[in-house]
């Protein structure tokens, strides 16, 4: 028997009677554990980071960013659970003494306080997490008609090519399906615009922004300029002749790096070619109101030969200027850096300006390809470091006179990234990406952000590996994404390209982590870019305001279901629409033969093949009378490669 009880000694009683000190009956003092000043340290320690955290983020939820919050948030939400589960079970040992209350209640007492703490520990927010990087939730305001929404079409027949040594390319018709590359963009457009057709859904995307404009509640109106930023890396107008052939056939030259500098990445024809035909056929855009290409690169002839049979009027710009091509020449609109970061530090800063297509257009385009880079990733972000004529480390073309180039001091882009072998790695820090994203002439004219994933690229030279992730499971990824926030396009490519090259994204993997997490350090800053982590004053526009938000960023749940907040109901961050594209029944495949081109089709019975010579007439379209009408469906037609140009469409109209 233990004498110290006092229930041993005497009968039970109300113990509302018993003193509060049961040493004191016996004369014995107890001695304070050990380790209690842990517990009061813990307990003042979570204390105090729940105030700090609840003072702070319940005022402005994007303080949540913050490191410090970062760091408070784990702690705070520890004691809470811990207050939760101390109170809780003595509630449920103070009834459990009444001897008028039964055991069973007592256990429903701490089944409830238990429930209680599970309760909250679900309902904490989900704090995702990629290799090398802090948890964390939602940043920023998501941006769209459908706020944050990002289209992801995959076509798994689009692309079908043996590989980066093939001597057969991956630009060519055999080996991407124009089909099926329509209908990929035809549904990305329409999940990112909404609508039952391709022209509701680009009239609610032009809508949407001129709204945001203040432009007013309409659409595209005739005559206004559309101008496509792509990304040309591999065809860097800095290395002259050696990329491409500026002087011969204006074709890349294969013999560049290691004898298969075609089979490098760039944006696909097929992609290209599709969004022309949106832009002109659904939209209305006349070709002459349209410009395509990229200030620091030149435009190879497998480009031109897709696109200009078909729209000979668009403006294709390039560095050079050379064989047909516009040569982009500065505007005198400026482009302002909040951090004028300079290769020379101390030097006055030489004075950027937007090159003439970006600084004319009303309305642009980002047309990224999906890849990956010693910063990180290549995205929406990444393809604007080509916006500006000059190289992102200073070089310019016409630095000695024209054509005559050299570096000058320009504010170095590459000083804002996170290569540690030159710019800042980890989090928290200038980013001039988001300079690029928010600036009045630039990113805040962008109206529909893109990116090509058809076959993406391992690095900076678009060098193209199979994927191995699910659902590509060792193919081509053959994926177009779309979206109206920069921010949450790039979030996604970004948990695509992190889950599949790791190591190329961290710069050394997750165990050397080069970058330190600095990878998505723009994501953080753009989506927060009213108030960074970094303090910068984000205000490339030089109006004196901080940039709002430029969208919103978060990482997926997992690789396998890829789900953001939007689509599991947790929040107000990434909705991913994941939709396939398939080749429609109805039309016109183009392969080669020998020195024929062979057009064929399976169309429902009554469908027609119709050609012509020239597409700007009423009337330039007649019927090709090979067989009759009605086994036309299955049918093949073969044109000679050295004879006159047609255009074929298969016309179902009865």
């Amino acid at each position: 028997m233990n004498t110290s009880d006092p229930s041993a000694a005497a009968p039970a009683r109300d113990h509302s009677t018993v003193p509060d000190s049961c040493a004191a009956r016996t004369g014995a003092r107890r001695r304070a554990p050990r380790g209690g000043w842990l517990a009061w340290s813990f307990s003042g320690l979570g204390l105090l980071s729940l105030l700090w955290f609840l003072v702070r983020v319940i005022p402005k939820p994007s303080r949540a960013a913050y490191p410090c919050q970062r760091a408070a948030f784990p702690i705070a939400s520890s004691f809470v659970v811990w207050l939760l589960a101390v109170l809780g079970s003595a509630f449920a040992w103070r009834k459990a003494q009444k001897r008028h209350l039964r055991w069973w209640k007592a256990c429903l007492w701490g089944t409830g306080a238990a429930a209680g703490c599970a309760l909250v520990v679900a309902s904490l927010p989900t704090l995702r997490a990629s290799a090398g990087n802090p948890p964390h939730g939602v940043y920023g305001v998501a941006k769209g008609i459908f706020p944050g929404r990002v289209a992801w079409v995959y076509g798994p027949t689009a692309t079908s090519w043996a590989g980066y040594t093939s001597a057969e390319h991956w630009y060519e018709t055999n080996h991407t399906d124009l089909a099926v590359v329509e209908d990929m963009v035809s549904k990305a457009v329409q999940a990112v615009g909404g609508g039952n057709s391709d022209a509701a859904a680009w009239d609610a995307i032009f809508r949407y922004f001129n709204q945001r404009h203040g432009r007013g509640d309409r659409g595209y109106q005739a005559g206004e300029k559309v101008s496509i930023k792509i990304n040309l890396t591999t065809c860097n107008a800095r290395s002259g002749t050696q990329t491409v052939n500026i002087t011969g056939d204006y074709e890349k030259n294969n013999a560049y790096w290691d004898g298969h500098w075609l089979n490098t990445i760039d944006n696909s024809p097929q992609m290209l070619l599709s969004l022309l035909r949106h832009l002109v056929y659904t939209v209305g855009v006349s070709p002459t109101n349209i410009s395509l290409g990229d200030p620091t690169g030149n435009f190879p002839s497998f480009l031109w030969n897709k696109l200009h049979p078909e729209f000979p009027d668009v403006h294709y710009f390039d560095n050079y200027g050379g064989a047909g091509r516009m040569r982009v020449q500065l505007s005198g609109v400026p482009f302002y850096w909040s951090v004028t970061n300079a290769n020379t530090p101390g030097q006055p800063v030489v004075q950027d300006y937007v090159p003439v297509p970006f600084a004319q257009a009303d309305y642009l385009i980002d047309f990224a390809v999906l890849k990956g880079h010693s910063v990180g990733v290549t995205a929406c972000g990444k393809n604007f470091y080509g916006a500006l004529l000059r190289c992102p480390d200073g070089y310019f073309r016409d630095a000695n006179g024209a054509n005559q180039g050299g570096t000058l001091n320009y504010s170095s882009m590459h000083m804002s990234t996170p290569d540690p072998s030159m710019g800042v790695p980890g989090l928290g820090h200038y980013r001039g990406i988001v300079d690029l994203l928010g600036s009045p002439v630039l990113g805040d004219k962008t109206v529909l952000w893109l990116v090509d994933g058809l076959f993406g690229g391992y690095y900076w030279d678009s060098h193209p590996v199979t994927w191995n992730m699910p659902p590509f499971n060792g193919r081509w990824p053959s994926s177009l994404f779309a979206s109206q926030d920069p921010v949450a396009i790039d979030s996604v490519c970004y948990d695509f390209l992190l889950t599949e090259w790791p190591a190329v994204v961290n710069n050394g993997g997750a165990a050397t982590n080069a970058l330190q997490g600095g990878a998505e350090d723009y994501l953080h800053e753009a989506a927060l870019a009213n108030n960074p982590p970094s303090g910068t004053f984000y205000d490339p526009g030089k109006t004196g305001s901080r940039l709002s938000s430029l969208g919103v960023h978060e990482h997926w749940n997992n690789p396998t279901d890829k789900q953001y907040s939007r689509n599991l109901g947790t929040g107000a961050g990434i909705e991913l629409v994941a939709l396939t594209a398939t080749r429609p029944p109805a039309v016109v495949a183009i392969s080669r033969a020998a020195n024929q081109v062979v057009l064929s089709w399976q169309a429902s019975l009554g469908g027609k093949l119709q050609t012509a010579t020239e597409l700007g007439a009423s009337n330039a379209w007649s019927n090709v009378s090979v067989l009759p009408g009605f086994i036309q469906g299955r049918n093949t037609i073969t044109n000679d490669i050295s004879g006159s140009k047609w255009f074929y469409r298969l016309n179902m109209t009865p």
